[in-house]
């Protein structure tokens, strides 16, 4: 059966939804769900919750990996191509734009807006940490995995602990966590053969492997760059913010200043579409417009990649208990993680002075309170600026 003259409606659906889709992954999956699974009817409510299931049980972004296999379910391989371009370059795009305009952003309005921006990344992690514990490790034995996790980072003071931590994560789930049986139902439209999908599952291996040598072995700085965000895409579990520690530890000071890095970070959180199009900026900003072209398809190619060879094996995966119980230890263990970059770098760095301090817990306020990034972004953005000029 051919699926290809379905390839133009999956890249104009997920096109408005990638010019519209603000709030963060959680936000998208309801997006998903109103455009194309209760107007359009492409899946029905069972499916569609196993599909996303699936894509929280691998690495990567699971906003975009459920919208590429929509994609790829509808209509065959383009569709799932289709679908991931049209939602993630719109705002690939505009961070590539952000990334020139910084430098252009001197001065002490400019210097306000950064400061802004920095601001920013802690009340929106703050509300991912708190979203995650509770979804993620919401019983004793994973809220232990996630303290344990989160301290390791913090005392250790090692970036490569977080690899550490992960792989900790995974061991405790094998051992402390339970997990309730669950029963896939057959997956409707298109999906990769059982062939195909081992191949997809060879390749993100072996580029992973390739990923963890160092740069002087990998050549070339584009080549290190394409690793170290593949890298990144490969070990993000549990949502889109968890690849702010991730990067940061590949990025800073090596490629990128910390001012930066953290208004980069904040001006993606008023995009439309996938967090991860902050590689986008990262990309541009250590090598250009080809920079941001790499940064960006080698974070999101693990995820797509396991995705595409998920899809044939779902029913073995999930009904693997041993699979599912270290899952979910990573997933505990990721809270952790993201718990301690919330304090270092975010607040040590980011809070310098008591107003400082007032305008991220109003911030945090707010988005507990309507769940809205980019009214934090313009509510930070403004206070950093009116504090500084005196207004207040």
């Amino acid at each position: 059966m051919r699926h290809d003259g379905h390839v133009r409606e999956v890249f104009t659906a997920f096109l408005k939804l990638g010019l519209s889709s603000f709030g963060g992954p959680i936000a998208h999956l309801a997006y998903f769900r109103r455009e194309l699974i209760a107007r359009r009817h492409w899946l029905g409510e069972t499916a569609y919750a196993e599909l996303i299931g699936l894509c929280q049980f691998l690495p990567g972004p699971t906003s975009s990996q459920v919208g590429f296999a929509l994609g790829m379910m509808r209509a065959g391989p383009l569709g799932g191509l289709a679908a991931w371009v049209a939602f993630t370059m719109p705002s690939a795009l505009l961070m590539v734009l952000f990334a020139y305009a910084t430098d252009a952003m001197s001065g002490p309005l400019g210097t306000s807006v950064v400061h802004g921006l920095k601001l920013v990344a802690v009340p929106i992690v703050a509300q991912a940490v708190i979203g995650m514990a509770r979804t993620l490790a919401p019983d004793p034995r994973r809220a232990a995995i996630a303290i344990a996790a989160g301290l390791l980072i913090l005392l250790s003071g090692i970036p490569a602990m977080q690899i550490v931590a992960i792989a900790i994560g995974a061991a405790g789930g094998l051992v402390l966590c339970r997990m309730p049986e669950a029963i896939p139902h057959p997956t409707p439209g298109w999906i990769p053969s059982r062939r195909a999908g081992m191949l997809c599952l060879a390749g993100f291996a072996v580029l992973f492997g390739a990923s963890l040598f160092p740069a002087s072995v990998l050549g070339g700085a584009r080549v290190a760059l394409a690793g170290l965000f593949y890298r990144a895409g490969a070990l993000v579990f549990g949502g889109g913010h968890v690849v702010l520690p991730l990067l940061r530890v590949g990025m800073v000071p090596d490629w990128i200043d910390d001012r930066s890095f953290l208004a980069g970070y904040g001006i993606t959180q008023a995009m439309p579409g996938p967090l991860f199009t902050f590689s986008a900026y990262l990309g541009a900003r250590v090598a250009g417009i080809g920079g941001a072209a790499i940064a960006l398809a080698a974070i999101f190619l693990p995820g797509l990649l396991l995705i595409a060879g998920a899809l044939p094996l779902r029913a073995k995966l999930q009904g693997n208990g041993r699979i599912r119980r270290m899952i979910a230890g990573v997933n505990a263990a990721v809270v952790g993680i993201l718990g301690a970059a919330l304090y270092d770098p975010l607040w040590t760095t980011g809070v310098t002075s008591i107003r400082d301090a007032i305008i991220t817990l109003v911030g945090v306020a707010l988005l507990l309170r309507w769940r809205t990034p980019p009214l934090v972004v313009a509510f930070t953005v403004i206070a950093s600026i009116s504090l500084r000029a005196g207004f207040t």
